[in-house]
């Protein structure tokens, strides 16, 4: 078969390789769609802490299953399934309380097991084991299906911010992980929702899309005072950063109403991870500042549900679609932002 290998940083190889064969506890997949993130660009330049090469990457995984193992019970030959990426333990303390997404020995498909840039994939005893293969809705394809594993991560962040009715809500970043945190508050009641970014083509692409009630170009606005304009000067119910910008968590915390509620969700970069902060606004306006790290493994059935009961479509995200040997082009499209989804058909 034909996959999409990692070795080392810069070296990410298109190559043959043997059709892997199934365990007696396992799942064998034919891969339908393997999705795109910034992730995955990450990867392919500078490799990551938890991923041991040679490895075949990809995560957002969606497709069919051809061969059940002897010990696998609840699966047949047929079945539509999209994968989880985090893989909790199931049995640490963080697990054992319901904190799954914060597993203290979490592992992650195409990091420790083989991913979906293949067009065969291992589902391995450790995603069964935590109930991390689901199955996918009739009424929904494998390309909106393999898009649940980051929208997963979207329900939990704003499951931990109390996302609701009446909530003004602003998200900074205009990427595909943007686009689904406004069609999920919307989804959750928020009644109003504005979109930040510096750039404007990606801004107009994103607002043409999920259409937010108001649109700032950080480079041409003062994003904090217009947001207090916006609101009558109280500020954000729930401010959300989906990017990796320093300034963006300083001025969530500046825009954030009393008792706002914020979203750490786009992690900095590790030799830059500190922002400042007027320790004074998170005093006097009771704001709440959460972290959010990836999902569960029940967040990602209810992203098929969310995308099944069309509360939040995805299809339309999906702009781009490319097959297996064009997977480098597919990361270069991702890195340009000259997309706001792109998926890989194997």
């Amino acid at each position: 078969m034909k996959v999409l290998r990692f070795y080392a940083p810069e070296d990410v190889r298109y190559e043959d390789a043997p059709e892997p064969a199934c365990g007696r506890d396992e799942v064998k997949m034919r891969v339908r769609n393997c999705s795109t993130c910034g992730t995955d660009v990450k990867i392919l330049h500078n490799g990551h802490q938890n991923l041991s090469p040679p490895r075949i990457i990809g995560h957002e995984i969606a497709g069919e299953v051809v061969e059940v193992g002897a010990d696998v019970d609840g699966w047949s030959v047929g079945d539509r399934a999209q994968v989880i990426a985090a893989v909790p333990c199931g049995e640490c303390y963080e697990c054992r309380r319901g904190w799954m997404a914060v597993c203290a020995n979490q592992t992650s498909v195409g990091y420790q097991y083989d991913g979906g840039f293949a067009e065969y994939l291992i589902v391995p005893r450790q995603v069964l084991k935590v109930d991390g293969l689901n199955r996918i809705p009739d009424n929904i394809g494998f390309d909106e299906a393999s898009v649940a594993e980051p929208f997963a991560c979207a329900i939990n962040a704003q499951e931990l911010v109390h996302v609701g009715d009446g909530d003004t809500v602003v998200v900074f970043g205009a990427g595909p992980i943007g686009c689904l945190h406004i069609r999920l508050a919307r989804a959750n009641g928020a009644s109003r929702v504005f979109l930040i970014d510096v750039l404007a083509d990606r801004l107009a692409m994103s607002a043409d899309a999920v259409k937010p009630d108001e649109v700032l170009n950080g480079r041409e606005v003062d994003v904090v005072e217009r947001v207090m304009e916006l609101t009558d000067g109280r500020g954000a119910d729930v401010v959300i950063t989906a990017t990796a910008a320093n300034v963006a968590q300083e001025q969530a915390v500046r825009m954030a109403a009393r008792r706002g509620r914020i979203s750490f969700f786009g992690g900095l970069p590790k030799t830059n991870p500190f922002i400042q902060l007027d320790s004074n606004l998170v005093h006097y306006r009771e704001l709440m500042i959460m972290g959010a790290n990836g999902s569960a493994p029940a967040h990602n059935k209810r992203a098929l549900e969310y995308i099944s009961s069309g509360q939040v479509p995805v299809k339309d995200l999906i702009s781009v679609r490319l097959p297996l040997e064009r997977a480098l082009e597919a990361f270069d499209i991702v890195a340009k932002g000259e997309a706001i989804k792109v998926t890989v058909e194997p």
